[in-house]
């Protein structure tokens, strides 16, 4: 796999969703760069329960502690922030007949130079968006990206 910059913590994690490489290019990428990450998917007509489905992610993936605040704080608003790309400004979806499919990636990493910058989380998002009939959505995306 081409290196990619590390300096750019939002580009690597929307990258993972959407270049198909194995997982083992992917697990030598972040280990190089001494950062973490894990992928999932979620269809839901409820953001509740995207929101649900990435903050257990992270947590089963040991990208974030439960037990401390700061940590479920940047993942919490890296969420949103994505949520909020991919719903256009509205994270309501069911309450307007809406369903999404997404996959997602979270990745924390050091992407400064400087050690006092510290860590940073991102949260990519896409899928599709549409009314709950099938063949009736479109493509959607979202980038959410906080210090830790």
């Amino acid at each position: 796999m081409e290196k990619l910059d590390h300096t750019k913590i939002g580009k690597n994690a929307m990258l993972l969703l959407l270049l198909d490489k194995e997982e083992d290019e992917w697990n030598r990428h972040f280990n190089e760069l001494d950062w973490s990450y894990c992928t999932g998917k979620i269809g839901s007509m409820d953001s509740q329960k995207i929101v649900a489905a990435i903050e257990t992610a992270a947590k089963r993936s040991d990208l974030v502690r439960e037990d401390l605040y700061r940590e479920m704080h940047a993942l919490y608003h890296a969420t949103m922030e994505a949520l909020t790309g991919v719903t256009r400004g509205h994270t309501q979806i069911g309450e307007v007949l809406r369903t999404v499919g997404l996959r997602f990636s979270i990745v924390r990493g050091t992407p400064y130079e400087s050690e006092e910058e510290g860590e940073w989380i991102a949260v990519a998002l896409y899928g599709t968006i549409g009314a709950p009939i099938k063949g009736l959505e479109h493509e959607t995306i979202g980038l959410g990206i906080n210090h830790i």
